[in-house]
């Protein structure tokens, strides 16, 4: 080496990252024309992560603390370079500084419905979004399959790949977490846990940890948000079968007869159909009456003569035809059709119908 190279030859002794740019992962120290001097000092900060590189290869790997280069805080490195224990020169080499911070607030979205398998419904089509973060856990994997040798490496460069790992898990997640698939809006946190632990280990093979997952708004198909909606009525009148039957017919009993009054179009055109809804009906009335209290029933005309116990208006069972009981029964049959009724609930109360048959 000349004089005058060696006088133009440029030495490091202080190598730090004041990490002034938001949203840098990698950071490459500047190297060209420097060589560092043995024994500079290296300054790693909270959340920063040193790697040492040389020719391609990654040697020392430094925590956050200060350090004196060395022979001895230099091993990896020392050892590829056949340094002996007498190294004190300049020496050359990459060095590379990771950003450990937690990248918080990242989002993650289904651009397009996801279709997933449902324990109740078969095939589902799926939108929802929420958030993440993450950091760099590993720098040696993160910089052999991510970063590489570039200057710098940002979360706005890696957030697609990122984005595409959650899509890809949600199905897993959905599997994983056993929920199903009408009570995954009830059930968001329990989802977006069930989502973390199936992306996880993708984030991992990158040398990144995914720390937390946040589920904000799953949307659900048009046809079974209306039994969602269907399963959210029935809860809030309660369990009893009677009392919903009893909604459900109020409901239809206007609909048969604006159809009979507008000249017998759809159900109510035909006489089945009017037939049903007379059945309809008066099993709603009789429900009704037998509902009564005795002051209501007393001020109805429909009450025992005066002097009479009230015991005496205590109502009787009432009797069902057949026909109403096989219209209750198809009902049924439509409820557990949509999910509303279990099987088991659809069993109990068809076996509670055809009793009163025999």
């Amino acid at each position: 080496m000349g004089l005058m190279d060696f006088i133009k030859k440029q030495f490091i002794d202080i190598i730090q990252w004041t990490e002034d740019d938001n949203g840098v992962l990698a950071w490459r120290y500047p190297m060209q024309d420097f060589e560092i001097q043995y024994g500079a000092s290296l300054t790693v900060r909270e959340s920063q992560v040193a790697v040492f590189v040389n020719e391609g290869k990654v040697a020392d790997v430094f925590g956050p603390g200060m350090y004196k280069l060395t022979t001895q805080t230099l091993p990896v490195l020392t050892y590829l370079k056949n340094w002996d224990k007498l190294f004190e020169s300049p020496f050359k080499s990459d060095v590379y500084f990771f950003s450990t911070r937690q990248q918080v607030d990242q989002r993650w979205g289904t651009t397009q419905p996801v279709t997933i398998r449902d324990k109740d419904f078969g095939a589902v089509r799926l939108r929802g979004f929420g958030n993440y973060s993450y950091r760099v856990a590993d720098a040696k994997r993160f910089h052999t399959e991510i970063s590489g040798t570039r200057e710098r490496y940002t979360v706005t460069e890696l957030d697609g790949q990122l984005r595409g790992l959650m899509l890809q898990h949600i199905s897993d997640a959905v599997a994983q977490s056993g929920i199903p698939f009408l009570d995954l809006a009830a059930n968001q946190v329990e989802f977006a846990k069930a989502l973390q632990a199936a992306t996880a280990p993708a984030f991992e093979a990158l040398g990144l940890k995914l720390e937390s997952v946040t589920l904000q708004n799953v949307s659900l198909p048009e046809e079974l948000q209306k039994i969602l909606d269907q399963k959210i009525g029935m809860g809030m009148i309660g369990q009893n079968m009677n009392q919903f039957l009893q909604y459900q017919t109020a409901q239809a009993i206007p609909k048969l007869a604006e159809g009979v009054g507008s000249g017998g179009g759809g159900v109510a055109g035909d006489a089945m159909g009017l037939g049903a809804g007379l059945a309809l009906g008066q099993t709603l009335a009789q429900q009704l009456q037998s509902g009564l209290n005795p002051n209501q029933a007393q001020a109805q005309g429909q009450g025992p003569a005066q002097g009479q116990p009230a015991a005496a208006v205590v109502p009787q069972p009432v009797s069902q035809s057949a026909d109403e009981v096989l219209l209750l029964l198809e009902k049924l049959g439509d409820l557990k059709a949509k999910g509303i009724l279990t099987d088991e609930e659809f069993a109990a109360k068809k076996a509670e119908l055809l009793k009163k048959l025999s």
